[in-house]
């Protein structure tokens, strides 16, 4: 029986010229021949399981501009139940809808239908193992395992659930019912949500130094598309658009600039002025600086310097020594310090870590350590947070007398009586250090007696990065960084192979960064 009134009796009739085909019966019903009568750019749904009305292989092999769709999870493109009902029940529960409407079956399946067009996160293309996830023929439905279906499809439902009037706890603070859903999902990202927040109210030209690299491109996007900044291109042109083409990315209008190309030979010049002026005293001859500009790390960071840009990333694909070493001799390390450090950020269920110095100081004299602490309590005042710091060691509070417990006991020591504002103590042990009772019980006399500890500094370099890197791999945590601190421009360089989510956060840092600059 067919419910139509064209005078068809076979499937086979009813394709023809047909649009859209809808399956959910057997197995093989469908031919090649079926699909190629059917109109331009046909979408066809074989939703048969196991195995779908037609092959993956015959309807690919039928036609090049068919959109096909299985419930296989081993082809593209798969409908599976797990992208709406999860988050359709979400939704509904979180407002105590009476029933499930049609309303809100179709905010669900609109909301999926918005999100596909969105850039897909590194953690999708690399559970998926697939670099060029994007809107497309092959690429039509989010991926089951794509983190923002519940971001994205629960809210929708509970809107429309309240819009058809069958909610009966409506919900009136959509963000913090955002936050709420992304705590849900195990990290809560509520500092990176809120800087996110300010840079979008004043965003910065950002020089990406490497775009000659599908995930940088990917990440200034994004950062366009979100208003987090105004990207700049460092690299040869054909290059990166030729990579635009290839991961369709939107970039269109955005400025690239050759530094190697004879059309920026007056910016070299005058940048090579700028530089060799500022090392003449320390053997940099003009010619030297000018041929300095052919390099991208010191172009992009001169760009800086020279105030052509706000704020510079590199590193994701270059040694660290090569553009830490542009870095502080483009810009120079801030006055009053003698040395740089990174910071690395730690989210997980817990709340917001801060770990320094991850990144510069291998085995840091007194001094330096000293600077590391200061550097990094300045620059988490900068997030908006009080930090309470924990200066760490293998032993407590005097236990040894010689060695690293000493040497990090006197800075302590300093800091107390040069800065008795700031929140910090130590040596000590890093369970201490995050077990304020177990603090409490054993050493009351603490400074941070009855305090969260939100940010540990590390007797040396190998500690700090074997335990962030640790942080990141075994538990439910998310890492930012690193972040420079003490240079004197917003200059960021990346970790070797960032994804695009690293570069992106990376990117609201620099632009947070390039504000504070402003009021320095």
């Amino acid at each position: 029986v067919f419910a139509t009134s064209r005078d068809i009796t076979t499937l086979e009739e009813a394709l023809k010229g047909s649009d859209v085909f809808l399956g959910l019966s057997v197995a093989d019903v469908l031919s090649i021949e079926m699909l190629r009568s059917m109109a331009d750019n046909p979408i066809v749904f074989a939703l048969a399981n196991p195995a779908p009305e037609i092959s993956y292989e015959d309807a690919m092999a039928s036609r090049t501009d068919i959109i096909f769709a299985t419930g296989r999870s081993d082809y593209p493109n798969q409908v599976n139940n797990v992208l709406g009902f999860p988050y359709i029940f979400r939704g509904a529960l979180d407002v105590r809808a009476s029933s499930i409407n049609e309303e809100m079956k179709v905010a669900a399946a609109l909301a999926i239908a918005r999100l596909a067009k969105e850039p897909v996160p590194d953690v999708v293309t690399i559970a998926y193992n697939s670099s060029k996830l994007s809107f497309n023929r092959q690429y039509i439905i989010p991926k089951p395992l794509d983190p923002r279906l519940l971001l994205t499809v629960a809210p929708a439902v509970a809107k429309a659930a309240m819009d058809s009037g069958i909610a009966h706890r409506p919900i009136s603070d959509w963000d913090a019912y955002s936050e709420e859903l992304r705590t849900r999902m195990g990290i809560d990202n509520r500092l990176m949500r809120g800087l996110t927040e300010k840079a979008q109210e004043n965003p910065k030209r950002v020089v990406f130094a490497e775009a000659n690299h599908a995930n940088m491109l990917k990440a200034a996007q994004i950062a366009r598309n979100e208003g987090l900044c105004i990207p700049i291109l460092l690299g040869n042109e054909d290059r990166i658009r030729k990579i635009i083409a290839e991961h369709e990315i939107d970039l269109e209008g955005v400025e690239i600039i050759n530094m190697r190309h004879d059309r920026e030979e007056a910016r070299r010049h005058r940048y090579a002025e700028i530089f060799a002026n500022k090392r003449q005293r320390e053997g940099m001859t003009y010619i030297e600086a000018y041929e300095k500009m052919f390099d991208r790390n010191y172009f992009g960071i001169s760009m800086v310097e020279a105030g052509d840009a706000d704020a510079c990333l590199t590193g994701a694909y270059t040694k660290y020594d090569d553009a830490i070493k542009a870095a502080t001799e483009v810009v120079g390390i801030r006055e009053g310090l003698s040395h740089i450090a990174g910071l690395n950020i730690v989210n997980n269920k817990l709340g917001t870590f801060f770990f320094a110095d991850t990144l510069i100081n291998n085995h840091p004299k007194a001094n330096t350590l000293k600077d590391i602490a200061l550097l990094t309590h300045k620059t988490v005042k900068l997030f908006n947070i009080e930090p309470v710091m924990a200066m760490l060691s293998y032993s407590n509070f005097g236990e040894r007398n010689t060695g690293s417990p000493a040497m990090v006991r006197g800075v302590v020591a300093d800091i107390h009586k040069e800065y008795p504002e700031i929140m910090i103590d130590g040596e000590m042990q890093v369970n201490f250090a995050l077990d304020k009772k177990l603090r409490h019980d054993k050493f009351p006399f603490s400074k941070i007696d009855n305090m969260d500890v939100n940010t540990l500094i590390f007797p040396n370099l190998s500690s700090a990065n074997i335990s962030y890197k640790m942080m990141l791999e075994i538990g439910m945590s998310e890492t930012i960084g690193p972040i420079q601190m003490g240079l004197n421009k917003p200059i960021h360089i990346l970790n070797i192979e960032s994804s695009v989510r690293d570069i992106l956060n990376m990117v609201t840092i620099a632009v947070i960064d390039a504000i504070f600059e402003e009021k320095r």
